[in-house]
């Protein structure tokens, strides 16, 4: 079983390439807008309803946690530490432990990429909107990003949790570059991503 403490950015990835291909689910955790996605499709998970407490957490588990139950491997992105302490941030991550941890109870393998690990992936630059003024570099860095899901990988993401359902499609594509099955044929200036990645340090079935 994996933690957070048992993975290594330097742990190879397996070299299979044969045989079914594997499942392999990408999770971008939030409270308001959680990303969720296969290689092929992309969803956000938002909460409707006015309990925004205990309610919320166990929808959210719930639904993460019967999505994966068949994953060969989850690929979630891990907190920004850069970002300053904003309110709900003592929940956020208080729902990612929670997440990861029912990942670890299942036996199932997961792996923790940081937000510039997957815009990396995605664009080829931490910072892909540094030319653009600042107060609109994050936007359109996530536009980017979706850019590349709905053109590149072929996956409709749209509506409120467009941006959401993105950064996962690009995380569970991550994970399938790993495992020897890329989605695309990315240039290195993208796919050094994949090195910054803490996957599990266990061999990963790609066949269950």
């Amino acid at each position: 079983m994996s933690t957070l403490f048992d993975v290594s950015p330097q742990a190879p990835a397996a070299t299979t390439a044969a045989g079914p291909r594997p499942l392999v689910i990408g999770i971008d955790s939030s409270l308001t807008s959680l990303g969720i996605a296969t290689p092929d499709s992309a969803d956000a998970l938002r909460w409707k309803h006015d309990d925004k407490g205990h309610a919320r957490i166990e929808w959210l588990r719930t639904e993460v946690l019967d999505r994966t139950k068949a994953a060969d491997l989850v690929v979630i992105e891990g907190p920004s530490y850069g970002s300053k302490m904003l309110p709900g941030q003592h929940e956020t991550a208080g729902l990612w432990w929670i997440l990861t941890h029912g990942l670890w109870q299942r036996s199932i393998p997961y792996a923790v990429a940081s937000p510039h690990n997957r815009t990396i992936y995605a664009t080829g630059s931490a910072f892909p909107a540094q030319d653009h003024p600042k107060e609109k570099r994050a936007r359109i860095a996530k536009g980017m990003v979706n850019s590349f899901v709905v053109e590149q990988l072929g996956i409709w993401c749209e509506g409120s949790g467009k941006f959401d359902a993105s950064d996962a499609a690009t995380l569970a594509a991550m994970g399938m570059d790993w495992l020897g099955y890329p989605l695309l044929d990315l240039p290195q200036q993208q796919r050094r991503a994949l090195d910054g990645v803490q996957w599990p340090t266990e061999t990963v079935a790609v066949a269950r």
